[in-house]
């Protein structure tokens, strides 16, 4: 009846930096180009990218397209081919009654024959055709016109053939080609060169000076923050640190959960220097004809050195830097590969002083190629993580600067309301409250539609569907068998809401949320996630004695749960201290052959997850049968008002508020898991 739900998502940036300004111009070398002296204080004015300029082979290839254009266009245009004959031979035709027609002006006869004659004759090497044409005497008195009406010729009243003007000459001879040569043309200058454009890359110049991001609008990730400090600060003041021989980073690699803020670091970074910035996907390198990626890659890589000091933002590098020779790879020499190698080869061919870094970001590491990560590619690896509660609140604060707030919104307690939530998370909050702040006709966003805001985002929409009265009864009592547990369960994250309003795919949410923020699990606290996740079906075993399948999301998440501690954290004694199964992220790890688990040691880790299940079910009844008084009110209370929140659902329930906020706050010890993902701090039950 409910989702239990855990957001991967990450975050993204906060904190207000500053960095100091440049006293000498950068001592950048371009190659190819002069030195451009107008670049002062190291804010450069960057150049765009040269357009398409004609090749050594573009002029003769246009000479010979004239001349083929003007031997096709004499062709097309010459006149028809008559046999030039003297009139005392058109007189004899005429005597002999072969003339067929003829047409004329002024003193030019042209016609045809009714059988074809050779002129000049035997033994000349003469032409034979039926068309003749003749230029009649201007002293001739002879009466032509009665011989052939009484022969019976035709006497047209069409014009002569005459030979084309010479505008039209021009046109047919060399008009085609100059058309074709001036699209061309165009096609190129858009395109960039290349044919079509192909090998052009697609990279995006983002202008420092129109709309620039500095470290004053990435807030939340301070640490990743300072280690890019020394980047910026570096294409600034180069001579201090080339002064102590100290190089720059070749490659910055940021990685981090989705929504952590990564290209908006890498454009801060950009601002900061007051450099141009290229910007381009990894699959924007890729296309089906092979070749084209490493050219693009070429051609990017000599842009920015060209507009020196200047940096290349890759996003989602593993797009085309995953492991060669891996699960993904179908051959040695693919396009993918290609792509790859020539990235190796553009960043380590650096010497130094050309001024351009590569800013590459990835949402998973673990599967780029050893050859990426090591030193002189990608030098330094800044992971960029998800905010903890001061950062959120410093995030909110950037992304509300244009947003009226009401006197009621207080953004550290939003902050604390929203563990685990990320940057692009935390935009979409307040831009949701904005939303319901308009439609309600508010001059100003309130703390309530914060509230609704969040509500919507983490629960879903409301869903108006009727639901039987027993439906009603089932999920009332599922939804407060989670919450009884949640709030009986000694270190269980305290309810902040319970509702049997259908939401998103669930008829009814439990909501919970830490106290503070978490970064490692111990395992009473896992276990405890488990009972709790197992009170909807709990209840339903005790009140209605039959269970349902609203439990299926419920029983996806103790599952996982349960798999990792047993399998990856080594929380159980059969299996001891060891990781017996791989990390589901890394795609070698799923070849077959490619090790792992023994089947023996597979069936021990599925019947201690099966054990601690059964006990943690066990351990639910019991709890929901001895609190049984409470467990009805709470079901009586959701059928009644449907919605409950925190203080609500404690007083109803005669739990202490206090009492369970200062245990959540005050949970054991707990060790550093690394894969906490899949226990997180706010759920869905």
């Amino acid at each position: 009846m409910a989702d239990q739900s855990t957001p991967d998502r990450a975050q993204g940036g906060r904190g207000s930096g500053t960095s100091s300004g440049p006293s000498t111009p950068p001592p950048w070398r371009e190659e190819g180009t002069r030195v451009d002296n107008d670049r002062q204080g190291g804010s450069p004015t960057s150049r765009p990218p040269s357009r398409w300029r004609p090749q050594r082979w573009f002029w003769p290839a246009l000479l010979g397209l004239l001349v083929l254009n003007w031997v096709i266009g004499s062709a097309v245009l010459a006149p028809t081919k008559r046999l030039s004959l003297p009139y005392t031979t058109f007189t004899a035709e005429l005597d002999r009654a072969n003339i067929a027609e003829v047409s004329s002006k002024g003193d030019t006869i042209q016609g045809t024959l009714k059988q074809p004659i050779t002129y000049p004759p035997p033994p000349a090497d003469g032409k034979t055709s039926k068309l003749f044409q003749t230029q009649r005497p201007s002293y001739a008195n002879d009466d032509i016109l009665s011989e052939m009406k009484a022969q019976g010729v035709v006497v047209n009243a069409k014009p002569v053939t005459e030979p084309p003007s010479w505008w039209q000459t021009l046109l047919f001879s060399f008009g085609p080609t100059i058309l074709l040569v001036v699209l061309f043309v165009m096609l190129m200058r858009r395109a960039g060169g290349g044919i079509g454009g192909f090998g052009k890359s697609k990279a995006k110049l983002y202008e420092p000076d129109r709309t620039r991001t500095t470290f004053a609008d990435v807030a939340g990730i301070d640490d990743a923050k300072e280690q890019l400090a020394e980047v910026v600060d570096y294409l600034r003041n180069p001579g201090r640190y080339q002064r102590l021989g100290a190089s720059i980073p070749k490659g910055v690699l940021l990685t981090g959960p989705p929504g952590t803020g990564k290209t908006l670091l890498a454009r801060a970074v950009a601002g900061e220097a007051g450099a141009p910035f290229f910007s381009i996907a990894a699959s924007e390198f890729i296309e089906m004809i092979v070749g084209v990626g490493a050219s693009r890659v070429r051609d990017l890589f000599e842009t920015a050195k060209k507009n020196a000091p200047a940096i290349i933002f890759i996003d989602e590098l593993d797009a085309i830097g995953r492991a060669r020779g891996g699960a993904m790879s179908f051959g040695g020499h693919d396009e993918r590969e290609q792509t790859l190698n020539q990235i190796l080869t553009e960043m380590d061919g650096f010497t130094g002083n050309e001024g351009v870094i590569v800013i590459a970001a990835t949402n998973r590491p673990e599967i780029l190629d050893p050859a990426l990560l090591r030193p002189g590619r990608f030098d330094r690896h800044v992971v960029v993580n998800p905010p903890d509660a001061a950062g959120r609140a410093a995030i909110l604060r950037v992304h509300t600067r244009n947003v009226p707030l009401a006197s009621d919104v207080r953004l550290e307690d939003i902050a604390a309301r929203t563990p685990g939530m990320v940057g692009a998370d935390l935009r979409a909050l307040v831009n949701e409250a904005a939303l319901l702040a308009a439609r309600r006709g508010r001059d100003r966003v309130t703390s309530e539609d914060f509230s609704d805001a969040l509500e919507r985002i983490l629960l879903g929409a409301e869903r108006h569907i009727l639901l039987s009265d027993e439906e009603r009864s089932r999920t009332a009592y599922h939804e407060a068998g989670h919450a009884l547990l949640g709030m009986l369960q000694p270190g269980a994250d305290p309810v902040r809401k319970v509702s049997i309003i259908p939401r998103g795919r669930a008829l009814g949410v439990t909501f919970q949320a830490p106290a503070t923020d978490r970064y490692g699990y111990d395992t009473g606290y896992l276990r405890g996630r488990i009972i709790g996740a197992l009170g909807g079906r709990a209840a339903e075993e005790l009140v209605f004695h039959d269970m349902t399948t609203g439990a299926e999301s419920d029983l996806d998440m103790i599952s996982n749960i349960a798999r990792q501690m047993v399998g990856r954290w080594g929380m159980s004694d059969a299996i001891g201290p060891v990781s017996v199964l791989p990390d589901p992220r890394d795609e070698r790890m799923m070849l077959p052959g490619a090790g792992g688990p023994s089947e023996q040691t597979r069936q021990l880790v599925d019947s201690e997850v099966r054990r601690i299940v059964e006990d943690c079910h066990h351990h639910a009844i019991t709890i929901l049968a001895e609190h049984r008084d409470q467990l009805d009110a709470l079901a009586h209370a959701l059928l009644e008002r449907e919605t409950l929140d925190e203080d609500e659902a404690y007083r109803v329930a005669s739990v202490p508020h206090e009492k369970v906020s200062r245990d959540s706050a005050a949970a054991g010890q707990t060790v550093n898991v690394r894969s906490a993902v899949d226990a997180r701090a706010k759920r869905w039950s």
